[in-house]
């Protein structure tokens, strides 16, 4: 079986340029016998960034490129000529990517808009030439600084995807042929758990030009916030979500269970979950008889999320599941809209008295 190409975990070594070594030069020339000191400064180290880019969704790149080392700086020469800089590095991921010190683990950074750019490493500072070091009492100074040196680090770098919908659900509960029939994704499709091993990303269309990106998720089981299954790999893609639908079949036994059963995973996995906006559903609607989708019905209020029907065979539900996952993204913005309209419109009188008109 080919490895996969999709690479959301690398460990790098990076190392920053160390300065240049100051000049320790004399002036020499004819006619001018004690020209007196006249060495340059070296250059600074490179620096190691790290810079977020929209065109990589995987750190595929960096798997076989593990050392990143910066360039060192020239040394000082005559003339009070100073050495060049070193050349700094660019690390290039994807938007969504986090770094953490390889030996303590401590968090160090996160790079979520294109082109955001952070100093992971900085370089060695040139050493200064002899003619810093000139004196009323030491007019010929043989000393110049050595440059510093470069700074050593083990990098992880984690990526957790960017989209504004998460897929969330057990395994074989038609999350990667929802994918397929509402964006140009193409996900593996098979009737058996744990089809999908990596996450997709889709762009969904929606009204007027406008679209949102829908995830993939690898399927979650009992236990996956404690390593079960693939849980623990691919659990960090879902903090990044603006909104969690959770898909359940129609077939499953009991629908509130399994809800509160992938809610209890994430909220141990990321009590901070809790705050996100969710919606739910009920999938594989086209093999469920009337009896059983009226018996679900009665079943969702306890649940407190809003919820639809969908099949991905017959197509059934999907402009509903569109249109709700669209005002569930953009709730805030038209709870603030409509907060704004009713301030506007609130006039405080005494009473009795009549609100001014202006005009002609």
């Amino acid at each position: 079986m080919a490895e996969s190409n999709f690479v959301d975990y690398v460990k790098i070594y990076c190392r920053s340029g160390k300065g240049g070594q100051g000049s320790m030069h004399f002036r020499r020339e004819k006619y001018v016998p004690r020209g007196g000191p006249d060495g340059g400064d070296g250059g600074r180290g490179g620096d190691v960034f790290l810079r977020a880019c929209r065109d990589y969704w995987t750190l595929l790149h960096l798997k076989f490129e593990r050392h990143v080392f910066a360039t060192s700086g020239g040394n000082g020469s005559a003339k009070r000529s100073s050495g060049k800089d070193g050349e700094d590095r660019f690390i290039e991921v994807p938007c969504g990517t986090v770094a953490y010190d390889a030996e303590t683990g401590a968090y160090i950074c996160d790079v979520t808009e294109d082109g955001q750019t952070v100093r992971l490493l900085k370089g060695g500072k040139g050493g200064q030439g002899n003619v810093h070091f000139k004196t009323a009492t030491n007019r010929a100074p043989r000393y110049a600084q050595p440059g510093e040196p470069g700074v050593e680090r083990a990098v992880i770098l984690q990526l957790k995807l960017l989209a504004d919908v998460g897929l969330v659900g057990f395994p074989n509960a038609g999350k990667s042929t929802l994918l397929s029939v509402m964006s140009a994704a193409k996900p593996k499709i098979a009737d058996y758990p744990f089809t999908t091993l990596e996450p997709n990303l889709g762009i969904v269309s929606y009204h007027d030009n406008r679209s949102f990106v829908m995830a993939d998720i690898p399927g979650i089981i009992e236990g996956a916030s404690e390593g079960r299954g693939l849980g623990l790999r691919f659990l960090r893609h879902i903090e990044r979500n603006s909104l969690l639908l959770f898909t359940i079949p129609a077939d499953a036994q009991d629908i509130g269970h399994e809800y509160d059963v992938l809610d209890s995973e994430l909220l141990k996995y990321n009590p901070g979950l809790a705050d996100k906006n969710r919606a739910l559903a009920i999938t594989k609607c086209d093999l469920a008889d009337s009896e059983r989708l009226a018996a679900i019905r009665q079943e969702l209020p306890g649940i407190g999320i809003p919820c639809v029907f969908v099949s991905s065979v017959t197509r059934q539900g999907l402009a509903e599941l569109k249109d709700l996952l669209w005002n569930e993204l953009n709730r805030d913005t038209f709870e603030d809209t409509e907060q704004i309209v009713h301030r506007d419109m609130d006039i405080d009188l005494l009473p009795g008295e009549a609100p001014e008109m202006t005009g002609d």
